[in-house]
């Protein structure tokens, strides 16, 4: 393998929420732990640990995040493909993020284990996972 990225766990669960394209930006959206916020004509999707998201809102829940350690350049190819192939070539619902520093992989939480043996497995390293389910690493 080409490339080999160092993943770090972060704490709690998050969850995936879709709004209309047009709503506005959500105070719940922001917070403690990754946060996402991404619109297009079609809708605006906002991650942030799930106990944040009203019950009202349409939402995916129980997804764990993996921070790709960054930064890394825009021009840099396959950091993105290094993780998402092992997993996905499994079977496994993958997430994704980019921020302008890195990119974050989300998994469903009861597939985490396997993911994150999977990744080793294909040379990645991950590290120790933050302690508690509660409020994640910004």
């Amino acid at each position: 393998m080409a490339v080999t990225v160092r993943l770090v766990p972060l704490a709690g669960r998050y969850g995936i929420a879709r709004l209309a394209p047009g709503a506005p930006l959500p105070a719940w959206g922001d917070g403690p732990g990754f946060v996402s916020l991404t619109r297009t004509a079609d809708e605006l999707s906002v991650v942030c640990l799930q106990d944040r998201i009203p019950a009202d809102v349409r939402r995916d829940l129980d997804w764990r995040c993996l921070a790709l350690a960054g930064p890394f350049a825009f021009g840099e190819a396959g950091i993105v493909a290094s993780v998402v192939g092992p997993v996905s070539a499994h079977g496994l619902g993958v997430f994704v993020a980019s921020t302008f520093d890195g990119d974050h992989l989300l998994v469903k939480a009861a597939d985490f284990a396997a993911a994150c043996g999977l990744l080793a497995a294909a040379g990645h390293r991950i590290d120790p996972a933050e302690a508690g389910e509660g409020e994640g690493r910004a």
